[in-house]
């Protein structure tokens, strides 16, 4: 089922989630919606905020770009990006590391808005699986960013606030639009 997805000026998208601490039919169900809500709204990654639920839970897929990352390494096997999409984890915790680069963003709950956003290259960490397993991801290019992006959801961060001081004046008057329409 398709989710109405929550927009710029929702207090759940400005709280930090609540940790998942069991995997439920209720939440298996909600990450199937979730996937099927991302696709439809050709996301790349959707946080359980976005869809109104503070859990820790996000998914992602990447898999329309395969070439994405220059690696990608799960347990520390090397893997292709098409074998973990799409991915679902619950409260994760990893490190940033490498040089940082800039990246044009947009949000699917802060529609019409993109900007350059500057953040870590890398990522290194555990992503706790529904089945109570866990991958060590260790990855750059979209997919780090995207995992960022997406955990910054579960800690009430959006996008908008990574922005340099030039970039919140350029989407200043765009936010104060979208939030006057809430």
């Amino acid at each position: 089922m398709i989710l109405p997805i929550t927009q710029f000026g929702d207090p759940v998208l400005r709280k930090r989630c609540r940790e998942v601490k069991e995997v439920t039919d209720e939440i298996m169900n909600l990450v199937e919606d979730m996937i099927e809500t991302m696709h439809d709204a050709n996301g790349v990654g959707l946080a359980a905020p976005q869809v109104g639920i503070d859990l820790r839970l996000a998914v992602v897929d990447v898999s329309h770009d395969p070439d994405c990352v220059s690696f990608l390494r799960v347990n520390g096997e090397e893997v292709s990006v098409a074998e973990i999409m799409p991915l679902v984890f619950v409260n994760p915790t990893f490190k940033k590391g490498g040089q940082k680069e800039h990246m044009e963003e947009g949000c699917l709950s802060i529609h019409e808005v993109r900007a350059e956003v500057q953040r870590p290259r890398m990522v290194d960490g555990i992503f706790p699986q529904l089945d109570g397993s866990e991958l060590r991801i260790e990855t750059d290019g979209l997919l780090a960013r995207v995992i960022q992006h997406e955990t910054d959801h579960l800690n009430g961060v959006l996008f908008v606030d990574r922005l340099s001081a030039a970039g919140k004046l350029m989407v200043r008057g765009e936010l104060k639009r979208l939030k006057a329409r809430r």
